[in-house]
């Protein structure tokens, strides 16, 4: 069970990205983040994983708060959160199981991963993801020798080798042309249903969300607007959350 409490985000500056935001998602939940372009999406999911500290409020996990976790204790909760990103955020340069690799830096002695010395298992766990996700044949592929929607499966493959509990992905589809991102969100949606991991996704488009969350938030100006099914999204819900001039598509 993750529980947000009264999540407050105010960047140097002034800019209030959130501002007392509170819900839950239970263990398992397929849960879909809605909302414009700077509505706090992002700023949402970065603060569940403290990659940003929010300025108020409690982040709960399996009753462990990880908004007052000590370093030592947050690189233990961060093993068991996967993070999948919009651009990928992979080393270019490196081959793919390089990057995949990466995703088991929690659990490795550090002066062991500076030299790229993982254990057998290690090895063979990211040749298990790899297969699953069709990229074996990529194994030894410069990560910037493949396609958009290879790059985004090679990002999974990494975050499901950390054996997460959780991913948070962060609009993984919005670099993605609608196949792909169809091919994307199926295997987010197989880990779910398959693995149990619980998913918490930022999306733009609501034939996405209607397709594939159980769930549904949606942030406006950082602020919670609405919380249920995709189905609750009525006419007056949807200008509530994109405004008077969007116009509904799919």
């Amino acid at each position: 069970m993750l529980k947000v409490e009264h999540l407050t985000m105010v960047y140097e500056g002034g800019t209030v990205a959130l501002e007392d935001v509170s819900f839950e998602v239970p263990k398992g939940e397929f849960l879909a983040v809605i909302g414009l372009s700077g509505s706090g999406k992002s700023t949402l999911l970065r603060c569940i994983n403290r990659l940003i500290e929010p300025t108020e409020g409690r982040i709960l996990w399996n009753d462990i708060d990880i908004t007052a976790a000590s370093q030592e204790d947050l690189r233990r909760i961060r093993r068991r959160i996967g993070m999948v990103f919009q651009h990928f955020n992979l080393v270019h340069r490196s081959k793919v199981m390089t990057n995949v690799l990466s995703g088991r830096l929690g659990y490795t002695n550090p002066a062991l991963s500076l030299i790229n010395r993982f254990s057998k298992q290690d090895m063979a766990s990211a040749h298990h993801q790899l297969d699953r996700f069709g990229l074996e044949e990529r194994t030894y592929y410069r990560a910037d020798a493949l396609s958009g929607g290879q790059q985004q499966r090679v990002g999974i493959a990494r975050a499901m080798i950390q054996e997460p509990e959780m991913i948070l992905a962060d609009e993984p589809v919005a670099s993605l042309d609608p196949v792909l991102a169809h091919s994307i969100m199926q295997y987010l949606e197989q880990i779910n249903q398959e693995d149990g991991v619980t998913v918490l996704c930022s999306l733009h488009f609501l034939d996405l969300v209607q397709r594939y969350s159980e769930r549904v938030i949606a942030l406006n100006e950082g602020k919670l607007v609405f919380s249920g099914t995709a189905a609750e999204i009525d006419d007056a819900r949807f200008e509530e959350i994109y405004g008077q001039e969007a116009e509904r598509v799919g």
